[in-house]
């Protein structure tokens, strides 16, 4: 079905809410959750509420929790989360990343025990609208691995994904890098098992090593895998954000025995700088400028696909979705509306 952002918006609020968030807790994870569906990532939608009503209701996530400030230098920090909303802790963590750059120039955070932060973009984004240069590498410790390595057909990572952020200019919005290393996020296969839909060519292996596009590989036993991106690029991305955010931050990674019932749980590396301190701001928007244009100005391999930089088919796609709405399949919104019965949630008109 097609729904209004605004009304799933409400629906996702009142679901958060009902388990006991406040106000400010419900609207931030919410609000992280439609946008993006908004910007086109679906698998980090609204759907990811029927994992965290079961965490909730398990007691593997844990609501309106304050992190652990285990230490902090003023230039590095390391937070524990302690299994609260990874959508609150993470921005928490971000914005004191950005205001420690602003006084020293660069900032380091460690976030450990998050659950689930989504959509990884969302904190790239904020820096990036402080004006500041971002890196984040993430890491996902919840139940058996999905993800094969480079040459492997037994799951050895999970999604594991990278944002990098570069401030925008006058003339251009920010450049947003934001990508799963495995082919596809787990919940894009979550979402097209959902809708009865296939995988696209190359993306996943059956539990026998051969290539698929049936998603449900992922969820019967034995179990497929999804493969990295690129090859050994990809799975060797996976490796190191597996070690930057797990061994280095000191999370649980994805050797930790995490058994399905513990709930996601999230390490994240966050490294922000602030790039007024290496070079003239003047000089650096005109170069960023520059380097965008010549990019564009490439031929497009195909007339009707314009060529597009990082962060462009998110912006275009939340501007359709806007105008037209967020398709939800049968599935998910039947989920939502169990869901929304049980906690006695009226939909709103």
């Amino acid at each position: 079905m097609i729904i209004g952002h605004e009304k799933l918006l409400a629906l996702a609020n009142r679901i958060v809410a009902a388990g006991g968030s406040s106000p400010t807790e419900a609207a931030i994870v919410a609000e992280h959750l439609v946008e993006a569906n908004l910007r086109g990532h679906d698998s980090h939608g609204v759907g990811m509420l029927v994992a965290y009503v079961r965490d909730l209701e398990t007691g593997t996530l844990k609501i309106n929790q304050p992190p652990e400030i285990v230490s902090d230098t003023g230039t590095i920090s390391v937070w524990d989360a302690r299994a609260g909303y990874g959508q609150v802790v993470a921005r928490q963590a971000v914005e004191w990343a950005i205001e420690a750059a602003r006084k020293h120039g660069v900032a380091v955070n460690g976030l450990r025990n998050a659950h689930h932060i989504g959509r990884v973009g969302t904190y790239g984004e904020i820096a990036a609208r402080a004006g500041m240069v971002a890196l984040h590498f993430v890491n996902v410790a919840s139940g058996a691995p999905g993800v094969a390595p480079f040459r492997g057909r037994e799951g050895r990572f999970l999604t594991n994904p990278v944002c990098i952020a570069i401030p925008g200019t006058d003339n251009n919005e920010p450049i947003l890098l934001d990508f799963a290393t495995s082919r596809v996020a787990l919940g894009k296969v979550r979402v097209a098992h959902n809708a009865g839909k296939p995988m696209l060519d190359g993306a996943l292996l059956d539990h026998a090593g051969q290539p698929t596009t049936d998603p449900s590989v992922m969820y019967t036993e034995p179990r497929g895998v999804v493969l990295p991106f690129g090859e050994h690029k990809g799975s060797g991305l996976a490796l190191v954000c597996e070690l930057l955010a797990g061994a280095i931050v000191g999370s649980p990674s994805v050797t930790t025995s995490t058994p399905p019932e513990r709930g996601i749980i999230n390490g994240m590396l966050s490294i922000v700088i602030d790039p007024i301190r290496l070079s003239t701001r003047d000089s650096m928007m005109a170069e960023i400028d520059d380097m965008l244009s010549w990019v564009k100005s490439a031929k497009p391999a195909d007339p009707d696909l314009p060529v597009l930089v990082a962060g462009e088919p998110e912006r275009l796609a939340r501007a359709q979705r806007i105008a037209d709405g967020i398709e939800i399949d049968d599935t998910t919104w039947g989920q939502l509306m169990a869901i929304a019965e049980r906690y006695q949630i009226r939909l709103q008109s």
